[in-house]
């Protein structure tokens, strides 16, 4: 997992086993930034910064411009270090840093921020940074991933979420980890360290409805509950803006398809690994497996399908209220 490798990539640095390239790279930028960022602020002390450390912008240098950079001498310092953000923009002329990987100047700590982009493995470059210093992706994480991610951030500083609290935030903000991180670091100023983070605190600190949402319909579904799923779909159809129905339509699709799986699975103790769903919530899927045999459910996915067809104005022009209307009457009846 990401986490896992940048905090490696952190205790090494604590330990002073610095390497003189790093390239960080790939879909997410909360770890490039993260790992960036924590270089920048330790390697060297304050007043070695002002002339041992350097940070270019990809659009405003040329691979040679930071070779010649990384190639100087640091002043009154150990070290100099040299920061290249937005260093995708150099991907056309990447290559022509390998002169300098195969030989880098021992004295310089070369960093570069390579977002939304990775390096061809079966390229020269790539070996060469492997061998030399640390090569670092930071994959996006699917969003069935993002609670326990959630969950081990703020274990490391002493705190915990409930399971309904972390897929409250997960609905809300998606796969973004900077947007997510950005919230949990409110809540962290908000509650006490060993102090449960949970759906209630969130409802008051950030305005995700703990009883309006995603996840409650969901579970209203899930449990047949036909007057609490109704005034959820009529609550976002008067609030269309923070509850889009593309989501609902997504999170409904997967959970319909989890469902499925779990009618098939043979052994129902292997659940939450086949599925990759949290424990806590395995019930739910236990729930509407009973509520829903297999056949009706495949019947769901198929109007979900059909749904999502008409939202996009295909074959019908309804309002978003109307076509959550349309679902739940299938899904439900």
């Amino acid at each position: 997992m990401p986490l896992d490798k940048a905090r490696h990539i952190v205790t090494s640095i604590k330990k002073g086993d610095i390497k003189p390239i790093y390239f960080l790279m790939g879909e997410e930028a909360y770890y490039i930034d993260a790992i960036s960022k924590y270089i920048e602020e330790t390697i060297l002390s304050e007043e070695e910064k002002g002339f041992n450390q350097t940070v270019l912008y990809g659009r405003d240098v040329t691979i040679s411009d930071v070779i010649s950079t990384a190639k100087r001498f640091p002043m009154m310092a150990e070290r100099q270090v040299v920061i290249v953000k937005e260093a995708q923009d150099l991907s056309r002329g990447i290559d022509n840093l390998l002169p300098y990987i195969e030989n880098p100047q021992p004295t310089t700590v070369l960093v570069f921020c390579y977002k939304y982009k990775k390096l061809d493995k079966r390229k020269k470059i790539y070996k060469a940074i492997d061998k030399a210093g640390v090569l670092f992706e930071s994959k996006k994480l699917y969003d069935n991933q993002v609670p326990d991610w959630i969950r081990k951030v703020l274990a490391g500083k002493n705190y915990s979420i409930s399971p309904k609290a972390a897929q409250m935030l997960v609905e809300f903000l998606g796969n973004d980890l900077g947007k997510v991180n950005n919230e949990l670091e409110k809540l962290q100023l908000i509650c006490k360290p060993e102090e449960q983070i949970t759906a209630q605190i969130i409802e008051e600190n950030i305005g995700i409805s703990k009883d309006f949402n995603n996840f409650e319909l969901q579970n209203a579904i899930s449990n047949r509950n036909v007057k609490k799923a109704f005034g959820i779909i009529q609550y976002f159809a008067h609030n269309p803006k923070n509850h889009p129905l593309v989501l609902t339509v997504s999170l409904l699709f997967s959970f319909f398809s989890k469902v499925l799986k779990y009618h098939a699975l043979a052994n129902k103790s292997q659940a939450s690994k086949v599925l990759g769903v949290n424990p806590y919530f395995i019930k739910d899927y236990e729930i509407a497996a009973r509520n829903y045999p297999m056949k009706k459910v495949s019947a769901i996915i198929a109007s979900i399908r059909e749904i999502d067809v008409k939202s996009k104005g295909v074959g019908a022009s309804l309002s978003q209220g109307d076509l959550l209307k349309e679902l739940l009457v299938k899904v439900m009846n």
